[in-house]
């Protein structure tokens, strides 16, 4: 070892004992980092979540929950407040000049089934998405570090140190980049992006609380698509308890490509007079406005030794379709038990397979997003449902993934793939899957049922057998805590060599 060696090896260490420690650091308090700080926090991993901002975000920017995300929201203990402070999908209403013309739906209505409870996507403001969680979160214990913004990131072979703007520091075993599409963890990474630019005309988004007497009623999203100088698409947004007036979310693209949006108050309320039927006395208040062009971007890498990136971090997504908050939390979801079960004795690859799921993934979901924007900006009207509610995103070519049944039918449940909802046996298979265990299920099955001891090292599995049941078929299924199929079976054979490999934890 060199002299310069032994001296950084003492300074890292020098910081080391200076620094405050946890074993997580999560960067970015937006609904990735919330989702996953609260995963954590139900598995007693310890976890420093910290935000630049002073407060949470304020606005309606990602506004909808697809279906898969419903569900990852129902296990984290969070559902029924989310469903409480949102509302279903109003019906679009096309606007000629000052004139209502057609109606139809954006979203796909489709009804609940015993295997899909939430058939539908769900429409709330990401900044009450961000409140639920950040309630749920202190109820689990934890808290938001506001304030803190990053100045520089390190790692070394045992942990990461952040380095704050005031100076201070924090060791963390593993570190999270959920900090957004112009993440300061990444750039300190030097993780780079490819992608394009979606659609080269500027956009505006903003929040807009009406007067009583404004002419458009809450009862639809208002388009109107031949407007002077661009599209503009206002839709209402659910009323929050302490919350005067309506309230809708204004989108609206410039035609003029050279055009720079005026995101004050006064120049929202420019717009809307000039290219709708309010006029300014209409405007009560303009909370919150920004202004983007949309781009598709996947970073090159979702893993940089004990740094990850997940959400915008890792992936940017057009606001078309209502994907990039929801493939944003089941990032978060997808990485959450594996930190805590390698941090509790799980072999350390488990960590691979988060890019190698996850990466996959969020490229398909880019493509889906990029293709309705361009279709949307032709004019063509595309019913949200099918592949954008994220149900049949799956895991059949994994690592992790183990399926030892012959001769399946070509529609069969498989390992690797979502583990659907059901009643059988006096159970609802999501609240035996709800928690943060692993869940041996046997479904109409005569094999024994191994259960592991109390004391073993196996003890985090809970089983549970049920009936026969359509929707699994016969046998044997391994359920990962985050409610996919890791292992499937006739019979049990395979499984304690599964479980050896891959399924230690505290």
């Amino acid at each position: 070892m060199s002299a310069q060696q032994a001296q950084q090896k003492q300074q890292n260490a020098k910081a080391a004992a200076q620094a405050e420690s946890t074993e997580v650091l999560i960067v970015g308090a937006g609904p990735t980092g919330l989702a996953l700080a609260v995963d954590l926090a139900r598995r007693g991993t310890r976890a420093l979540l910290v935000e630049r901002a002073d407060g949470l975000f304020p606005g309606s920017r990602g506004k909808g929950l697809q279906p898969r995300t419903q569900e990852v929201l129902y296990d984290l203990g969070v559902l029924d407040a989310i469903h409480a402070a949102g509302t279903r999908y109003p019906t679009m209403r096309v606007w000629e000049e000052d004139e209502p013309g057609e109606e139809w739906d954006m979203m796909e209505r489709s009804e609940p089934t015993e295997q899909v409870p939430y058939a539908e996507g769900w429409l709330i403001p990401q900044a009450r998405t961000q409140e639920v969680l950040y309630a749920r979160l202190r109820e689990l214990g934890g808290e938001v570090r506001f304030g803190a913004a990053l100045s520089g990131l390190a790692q070394d072979a045992d942990a990461v140190t952040a380095t704050f703007e005031d100076g201070s520091t924090v060791r963390a075993r593993y570190a999270v980049a959920a900090d957004g599409g112009r993440s300061t963890v990444r750039r300190s990474l030097g993780v780079t992006m490819t992608g394009e630019t979606v659609d080269p005309k500027p956009m505006l988004v903003a929040d807009v609380r009406l007067t009583a007497d404004a002419p458009l009623p809450d009862t639809h999203w208002h388009v109107w698509p031949k407007a002077p100088d661009g599209t503009v698409a206002f839709c209402p947004l659910p009323p929050a308890p302490e919350q005067e007036g309506r309230v809708f979310q204004l989108a609206a693209q410039y035609a003029d490509e050279s055009a720079t949006p005026d995101v004050s108050p006064d120049g929202v309320t420019k717009l809307l007079a000039t290219r709708t039927v309010l006029s300014p006395e209409h405007i009560a208040e303009v909370p919150w406005a920004s202004d983007f062009r949309a781009r598709a971007a996947l970073a090159d890498r979702f893993r940089v030794g004990r740094v990850f990136l997940a959400g915008d971090a890792a992936h940017i997504h057009s606001p078309a379709g209502g994907q990039g908050l929801n493939t944003s939390v089941q990032d978060a979801y997808n990485l959450g038990w594996k930190l805590a079960a390698v941090l509790g004795g799980a072999p350390a690859r488990l960590l691979d397979t988060y890019e190698e799921e996850r990466m996959p993934v969020a490229a398909g979901i880019l493509g889906i997003s990029t293709r309705i924007h361009r279709a949307s900006t032709e004019g063509r009207h595309i019913r949200r449902g099918g592949e954008m509610r994220q149900l049949g995103i799956g895991y059949r070519e994994s690592t992790l993934t183990r399926e030892t049944r012959p001769d399946l039918a070509d529609d069969a449940l498989r390992a690797g793939d979502r583990a659907p909802d059901g009643r059988r046996g006096g159970v609802r298979l999501f609240d035996v899957f709800r928690g943060p265990h692993w869940t041996l299920l046997a479904v109409g099955a005569e094999a024994e049922l191994p259960l592991p001891a109390a004391d073993s090292a196996d003890a985090f599995i809970q089983s549970a057998r049920i009936p026969e049941y359509e929707a699994y078929g016969p046998g044997l299924f391994l359920i990962r805590p985050d409610g996919y199929v890791a292992w499937a079976g006739a019979t049990a054979e395979g499984l304690e060599e599964y479980l050896t490999e891959w399924g230690r934890r505290r």
